[in-house]
């Protein structure tokens, strides 16, 4: 196994819960893991694990060849690895320029000119280049989550976790949603956590499922999601009948 971020092995339990259960699996830059699972099933432990929030009990997980260790949160995002949340939370006082700008400059510690220059490359990636004097907690949701991913990529994030970035969004945003992270997956790695199967299926390349903690299905988003496995899932069964 190789590539950009590679976990292994990845153990986690609080008492008799067990949320991560030899958790394993690789990416590389350019390419989208979806990561579903039921509720309770350990994927945002996973990303809490990946993003330095709370500490293994066991496995590795090697970023750019490099064991990441007991490296704290604000180092790995300063290596690169960012998190993008289910609910935005922008400083809702500042312009949307000055929320991507302060990532610019503390999350990727670029100064001066490098730093405005680099938020504004960020706007117009995001589509917010017209909304960059508006202030944040002004936003509709939409524009709100442009710029939860438009502060990640400003901090120089080479691998984005998405956690549930569609949530609330109406159809027709979910879909200017997905051709906004399509568009990311050109120049970063992406693991996305997602209860929308068909924004997953539109830009993932393979899918993840999680279960009681353990990876018991991997593979093309089309074969996962009609899997018998996932329906049984889904439908509540046993983690003995789905093994």
């Amino acid at each position: 196994m190789s590539g950009l971020l590679e976990v292994a092995g990845l153990q986690k339990r609080f008492g008799a819960i067990v949320v991560a259960d030899d958790v394993t699996f690789s990416l590389d830059s350019g390419h989208c893991l979806g990561m579903i699972g039921p509720n309770g099933a350990g994927k945002s432990s996973v990303f809490n694990l990946i993003a330095g929030t709370i500490a293994p009990d066991g496995g590795t997980i090697r970023f750019e060849g490099q064991e990441l260790g007991r490296l704290p949160p604000h180092l790995r995002a300063r290596r690169g690895i960012v998190r993008a949340f289910q609910i935005p939370q922008p400083f809702p006082h500042l312009t949307v320029y000055e929320n991507v700008l302060a990532a610019a400059s503390f999350g990727a510690g670029r100064s001066g000119a490098g730093a405005a220059t680099a938020a504004l490359d960020v706007l117009a990636t995001m589509g917010l280049a017209a909304k960059a004097g508006v202030l944040a907690g002004q936003l509709p949701l939409l524009d709100r989550k442009r710029l939860e991913l438009g502060k990640a990529v400003a901090s120089c994030a080479k691998v984005l976790l998405l956690d549930e970035i569609a949530a609330g969004l109406t159809e027709p945003e979910v879909e200017e949603l997905v051709a906004l992270v399509r568009n990311l997956k050109t120049s970063h790695a992406i693991i996305w956590i997602e209860h929308i199967p068909h924004a997953l299926r539109a830009v993932a390349d393979r899918i993840m499922v999680l279960h009681f903690g353990r990876n018991v299905l991997e593979g093309r988003p089309a074969d996962v999601m009609t899997s018998r496995l996932v329906r049984e899932i889904y439908m509540g069964f046993r983690a003995d009948d789905v093994a």
